[in-house]
């Protein structure tokens, strides 16, 4: 989507005149921070920065985009691992970080209606006293946002139990493309009518900002155990895993990681797990008491028979924490051991773990990277980080290759190419891998009918900009080009 001059700078002047001096950045040294969100590899500058702290401040500026055909992202902590919250060059970008107060805790209703700019962890913090907590926990929960999570529909290490955002979001306050503001759910489940909701929940920005959002807390368990187990191959670990789901235990959470992971753990936060492990299994289970004690008991036996050779049960929360310290490091600790490193992040049927880590293993090998493996073992979802030296000539493109061709390894055996980390614009050209055209062009009716005029984070999901309102068919190469501003992208 190409954007005049003339039509940024109208915008601009807008933000200013409107907005406090403080909340309008355009000073090309403040702007660079904002140039890429947690996935480091794809950068863009913002034309203008705005820094919201109110619902009324994200619709001024959402209009003033509207009303100048400008285009706009809006942004949390800027966590994100697929370029969901990549800057439009020609566009303003919305901060929404500083916008978070938590409006209401309600134990009653077992709800709590926070602004977008929360942080994950500060819902269960805010509500602990009353005995709730929230349930999705990224790895990142100690500085992603409510927001966030919302566009990307995040999971963490306790959806294989609970499930992912979507399935503890209930309302949300939101600007549509138009700068109109909108209430999509209820407070109260089962709302009447389609479920616009859950098409927002996920829509990685494409179609509108969230300002405000009402979320489910979940009574705090009764007991929880946690426990390490030491496997000497990830062969082992995994079929731990197969045996402790078949045997219809259903844990919190059970966490995998490799032995590349593990050093690289070690290195950060010498987290100490079992000497000599190819591979261990965070497992934690919650629960009634007498329920919990059983199946932690039934779980390590079942480790046991599949080859742990050391298990570690936490006997309070502060071993419990030691023992996830290692495991929520794990993105960050990579840089420990590699320059560089590229996340990726798909999903597989868990009774193939052990055929798809031999073939990563395979891949590696052959092109000549390291991959160091941490992942949902539970429900499959793998985040296989792809390590590379970015100065050195050609390891860049060999590192993409591998990390694609993961992807394509990901579909081949029944998956998909997101578990957690979403599409945006990292992700986009694999899409056409996973879905008919038909499949993409009905999901882009949707996107349309929200924002007609593709300006509500452009570029991002889908791989073939279309023509809002046009009859989907096969693109020619006589198709006008909307990056060249001769046709609008949708």
């Amino acid at each position: 989507m190409a954007t005049s001059s003339g039509s940024i700078a109208a915008v601009i002047e807008r933000l200013r005149s409107a907005l406090p001096r403080e909340a309008v950045i355009t000073d090309p040294a403040r702007l660079a921070t904002y140039d890429c969100d947690g996935l480091l590899v794809h950068r863009v500058t913002p034309a203008v920065v705005v820094l919201a702290s109110d619902a009324e401040q994200v619709r001024l500026a959402v209009r003033a985009c509207a009303e100048a055909g400008v285009p706009f992202v809006a942004r949390g902590s800027g966590t994100g691992l697929s370029g969901g919250a990549l800057p439009h060059a020609d566009g303003v970008l919305i901060v929404m970080s500083g916008f978070r107060e938590i409006k209401e805790i309600s134990r009653a209703d077992q709800r709590a209606v926070v602004d977008p700019g929360v942080i994950n962890l500060s819902v269960t913090q805010a509500s602990s006293p009353e005995g709730y907590y929230f349930a999705p926990d990224p790895s990142s929960q100690q500085i992603c946002t409510i927001g966030g999570n919302v566009a990307e529909n995040s999971g963490g290490a306790h959806c294989l139990k609970y499930g992912f955002t979507s399935n503890h979001v209930l309302s949300a306050e939101v600007v549509m493309p138009d700068g109109s503001q909108v209430t999509l759910g209820q407070r109260a489940p089962d709302a009447p009518g389609y479920d616009l909701l859950g098409a927002f929940v996920g829509s990685e920005g494409t179609l509108g900002v969230a300002t405000e959002v009402t979320v489910k807390l979940l009574r705090s368990a009764e007991s929880v155990q946690t426990f390490l187990a030491g496997f000497e191959s990830t062969d082992a670990a995994g079929a731990a895993t197969s045996a402790i789901i078949a045997a219809g235990i259903v844990p919190a959470a059970i966490e995998m990681m490799d032995a590349l992971a593990i050093e690289a753990a070690e290195a950060a936060v010498a987290c100490n797990y079992p000497d000599g492990a190819g591979a261990v299994l965070v497992v934690e289970l919650d629960g009634p008491t007498a329920e919990v004690e059983a199946e932690s008991a039934a779980a390590q036996r079942m480790c046991r028979e599949a080859g742990a050779f050391e298990i570690r049960l936490a006997a309070d929360a502060d071993e419990r924490m030691a023992i996830w310290r290692g495991r929520k490091s794990a993105f960050a600790a990579v840089g420990r051991i590699s320059p560089d490193y590229i996340v990726q992040d798909g999903v597989i049927p868990r009774t193939k773990l052990s055929q798809v880590l031999g073939q990563m293993g395979e891949l590696a090998a052959e092109k000549g990277v390291r991959v160091a493996n941490v992942f949902h073992a539970g429900d499959g979802n793998l985040h296989p980080l792809v390590l590379f030296d970015g100065s050195v000539p050609g390891e860049n493109e060999r590192a993409e290759e591998v990390s694609g061709a993961i992807l394509d390894l990901c579909l081949e055996h029944g998956g998909s190419i997101t578990g957690e980390h979403g599409v945006g614009f990292d992700k986009a050209k694999h899409m056409p891998k996973m879905f008919t055209e038909v499949d993409l062009d009905t999901m882009q009716r949707v996107r349309c009918a929200f924002d007609p005029h593709g300006l509500s984070n452009p570029g991002k999901i889908y791989p073939t900009p279309r023509l809002c309102g046009e009859v989907p068919r096969k693109r020619s190469a006589n198709d006008p080009n909307p990056y060249e501003g001769k046709a609008e992208i949708f």
